[in-house]
């Protein structure tokens, strides 16, 4: 019996950057194959959870997760793995519209994979070669020729990486941003939404539509207060007090 461990939510994101290649683990639970290693079943699962950390604004739960995937993988001694954990992080990063560089990964990029260094590339916004685009997971391959694929991408992930990527390339239309919006609401991944509603808003105010910059920080209120009501104004509140 062979029984396939496979997370389930961000297997399209990461694509062939996987810490496994494909992040398919096979756990050879009856038969002649031997168990697949405790490091690689523990890395992918903290991969996971630092991820949905990551998005979700869950800062310190993020970096012990994180933490514990590097410390799994740094028992490899191996810095082509290490850097592969440092890309998944980088690309939860621009999935949530932050452009900063990723510079755990580029101290890591000359011990990096070709894939590695082309989706490095892809993240950052960079021009590709034809070599490095056909090293792309086929969804990304798809909204780096039209970003209206990003629309068409099944996973949450890995849209929400293509419209950061399309964001970090200076391709990302109005429509991708409400579709990176849509996706990081459905998902709850609060920290994602804050950053592409604080474009859209910047936008609206450029374009002069006060209208629609107004409800998007509504929504951003929303999220800061966690849903706790608004404070009463004071003249009310001092109305009520006499």
């Amino acid at each position: 019996m062979i029984v396939h461990l496979t997370p389930h939510r961000h297997a399209g994101a990461v694509g062939r950057w996987a810490l496994l290649g494909a992040l398919a683990l096979t756990l050879a639970a009856c038969g002649n194959k031997p168990p697949v290693p405790d490091w690689k079943v523990n890395s992918v699962g903290s991969v996971e959870r630092a991820t949905d950390a990551q998005l979700s604004g869950k800062t310190r739960v993020a970096e012990q997760e994180w933490s514990k995937a590097r410390s799994e993988v740094a028992r490899t001694g191996s810095p082509e793995k290490l850097a592969r954990v440092e890309l998944m992080r980088c690309a939860a990063q621009v999935g949530a519209a932050n452009l900063q560089p990723c510079t755990a990964f580029d101290t890591l990029r000359k011990d990096a994979a070709a894939d590695e260094v082309a989706y490095a590339a892809y993240l950052a916004g960079q021009p590709l070669s034809a070599d490095q685009i056909a090293r792309l997971p086929e969804p990304q391959q798809k909204a780096l020729r039209d970003v209206k694929a990003i629309d068409g991408i099944a996973d949450p992930l890995s849209r929400l990486v293509a419209a950061g990527a399309a964001l970090s390339a200076g391709r990302a239309t109005p429509d991708t941003m409400v579709t990176a919006t849509d996706t990081a609401s459905e998902q709850g991944w609060s920290q994602a939404l804050m950053g592409w509603l604080a474009l859209r808003a910047e936008r609206a105010r450029a374009i002069g539509d006060l209208t629609l910059e107004a409800a998007l920080r509504r929504r951003m209120d929303l999220i800061e207060r966690q849903g706790k009501p608004e404070a009463a104004p004071a003249a009310l509140d001092n109305k009520k007090a006499s």
